[in-house]
C-alpha cells in the first residue's frame, strides 16, 4: 500500500479479519472485529503512519464485529448504543434483528481459558474460585462457557450477561489480546451496551497503545461482574497498576 492511501480521508480503520482462526478446521464459530478512528490532524501525506493508529479506544467513533456461526450476525456501535443485524442468506441482506442491545447488569456466565488457571494472577484465581463456589456478588454458582474465539465468547456474554477474560499469565504478562484491534473495539461495544471493559487495573478504553500490536490483559462483560473483578485486583493484587506505555517493554521481552 503506497503513501497515497494514507494521505486522503478523514478516518482510519483497524481490523482483526479472522478472530478464532484455529476454530475453522473444527467448524466452530469465528469472527471479524473492526474499529474506526478519526485521522488525527497534522499528519501530512501519510508521514508517521503509526501515529494515525496509536489512539486510545476512547477516541473510537465506531466499532463492530461479525460472528460467523449458526447465523451470521453483525453487531455495530456508532457511539450511541449497540444494534445487531442478522444476515438473511436468501436475500443477501442484513436484517435489523437486535435493537438497542443492553447487556444484563450481572450474569452467571464466565468465559476464561481455564487451562491457564495455574498461571493466572492471584486476583483472577481467587475471583474464579468465588464464581465456582457461588460466593461472588452474582450470588449463584456460575457456569463456564468458552468457545476459543473472542467474538463468539463476548457475543455470548453480551446477550446473556457475565464476564469474559483473557488475563495476564506467566508466559504472557500482558495477556494475548491486541489492544488496538481486539480489546479496544470490543470494549467500546460492551460499554455502549451498558457493560464495562477493564485491564484489571483501569478502563481498557483509556489505555494508549505505544505500538500497533501491543497486548493488554482484557476483561469484558456485565458492569457488576467486571467491577467485582477489579475489586479482587485492588485487594489481592501486587499493587502494580500500570498500563499502556509501561507494558510495551514487557511486550518486547515476551516476543523475544
Amino acid at each position: 500500500m503506497g503513501d497515497s492511501a494514507f494521505a486522503i480521508g478523514d478516518f482510519v480503520a483497524v481490523f482483526d479479519p479472522i478472530d478464532g482462526s484455529k476454530n475453522i478446521d473444527a467448524s466452530l464459530p469465528v469472527g471479524s472485529i473492526f474499529g474506526i478512528y478519526r485521522a488525527p490532524p497534522g499528519i501530512v501525506n501519510g508521514a508517521d503512519r503509526d501515529a494515525m493508529f496509536l489512539q486510545r479506544g476512547s477516541s473510537l467513533v465506531a466499532s463492530g464485529y461479525c460472528l460467523y456461526s449458526a447465523t451470521t450476525v453483525l453487531v455495530l456501535t456508532l457511539g450511541n448504543g449497540v444494534d445487531g443485524f442478522t444476515l438473511d442468506p436468501d436475500y443477501g441482506q442484513f436484517l435489523h434483528t437486535h435493537r438497542d442491545i443492553r447487556i444484563p447488569s450481572a450474569g452467571p456466565i464466565y468465559s476464561f481459558n481455564e487451562a491457564n488457571f495455574i498461571d493466572f494472577d492471584e486476583p483472577v484465581r481467587r475471583y474464579l474460585r468465588a464464581l465456582k463456589e457461588g460466593s461472588s456478588s452474582v450470588g449463584v454458582r456460575s457456569n463456564a462457557r468458552y468457545i476459543g474465539a473472542l467474538v463468539a465468547d463476548v457475543h455470548n456474554i453480551l446477550i446473556n450477561g457475565g464476564i469474559y477474560g483473557y488475563p495476564a499469565t506467566k508466559k504472557s504478562p500482558n495477556g494475548k489480546l491486541r489492544l488496538l484491534y481486539e480489546s479496544a473495539p470490543m470494549g467500546m461495544i460492551i460499554e455502549q451496551a451498558g457493560g464495562a471493559g477493564s485491564t484489571g487495573h483501569s478502563r481498557i478504553l483509556n489505555v494508549k497503545p505505544c505500538e500497533i500490536h501491543q497486548r493488554v490483559p482484557t476483561f469484558l462483560g456485565s458492569i457488576e461482574n467486571v467491577y467485582e473483578l477489579d475489586q479482587f485486583y485492588k485487594y489481592y493484587g501486587d499493587g502494580d497498576d500500570e498500563d499502556g506505555d509501561a507494558n510495551c517493554a514487557m511486550d518486547e521481552l515476551s516476543e523475544a
